[in-house]
């Protein structure tokens, strides 16, 4: 997946590194600790997400839910960023709502960053499970 940012690369890194920032698009609460990312969702899920390499600004990778997710941060000359994420490890049955799932991530990285706005709903009887994609 690619995106631009309109924010440079190390406010767009700082986003995706820092538990305030991840909280801000990403997860109800993402507290780090010894290098593994404690995500907690609207619905009550919890996952732990080992850091697996970081080299900020640039590339920030850690495990989720069984693959390994890489997020490429490059500046776009202009004072913005251009944002890849590969994640690598997911199953083919999982694939359809895996792509739907980092789509809607990503959109609320933009939207929290370049706009300061929270797509999302946080409530618990309106997740994804439940079919709603602005969990």
């Amino acid at each position: 997946w690619r995106l631009h940012l309109d924010a440079p690369p190390e406010e767009a890194y700082r986003m995706v590194a820092c538990a305030e920032g991840r909280q801000r698009f990403w997860a109800e609460s993402a507290p780090e600790s010894g290098g593994v990312i404690q995500f907690v969702f609207p619905n009550g899920w919890e996952y732990a997400g080992r850091i697996t390499h970081t080299e900020p600004p640039a590339i920030f990778q850690v495990e989720y839910f069984g693959s390994q997710v890489t997020f490429h941060f490059k500046s776009d000359l202009a004072g913005g960023t251009e944002l890849e994420l590969v994640d690598r490890g997911v199953s083919n049955e999982d694939r359809t709502e895996v792509i739907a799932g980092w789509v809607s991530v990503l959109m609320s990285l933009k939207a929290a960053l370049d706009f300061g706005v929270d797509l999302r709903n946080h409530d618990p009887a309106r997740t994804w499970e439940h079919e709603y994609t602005n969990n």
